[in-house]
């Protein structure tokens, strides 16, 4: 399984909140900007609003799991930074997922899907 690229300085984080286009939603909060690595990265930021380490950790965990799931529906070489906000603690997995599914929807950051792939679906 390969692994996932994710963004880790402040730089970087500070350039996707000035300069990139942004999207919210009930849970979550979605920036991104074009990167020249032909890769895709990712971060995530969770405040000290959402509780003490061991929510803000769990709600961390979830938000990997739902951008591995769906990484490959997602255009490539992109920065994309997720942030929580405090509903995503007792909204769950599958609102955070939705959320996650609609703001890339509305931002223009998953692939087309063809024809024949919506031929396959059951």
């Amino acid at each position: 399984m390969k692994k996932t690229v994710t963004i880790k300085s402040n730089r970087d984080f500070q350039r996707l909140y000035r300069r990139g286009r942004s999207a919210a939603g009930p849970t979550l909060a979605l920036y991104w900007q074009r990167n020249r690595k032909g890769e895709s990265r990712v971060g995530i930021t969770t405040g000290t609003k959402l509780g003490h380490a061991v929510v803000r950790n769990r709600v961390r965990r979830q938000i990997r799991e739902i951008y591995r799931l769906h990484k490959d529906e997602l255009i490539p070489g992109r920065d994309i930074v997720i942030v929580a906000r405090v509903r995503a603690v007792s909204a769950g997995y599958r609102a955070m997922e939705r959320d996650f599914l609609r703001l890339t929807k509305k931002l223009g950051l998953r692939k087309p899907v063809s024809s024949t792939e919506l031929e396959a679906e059951p």
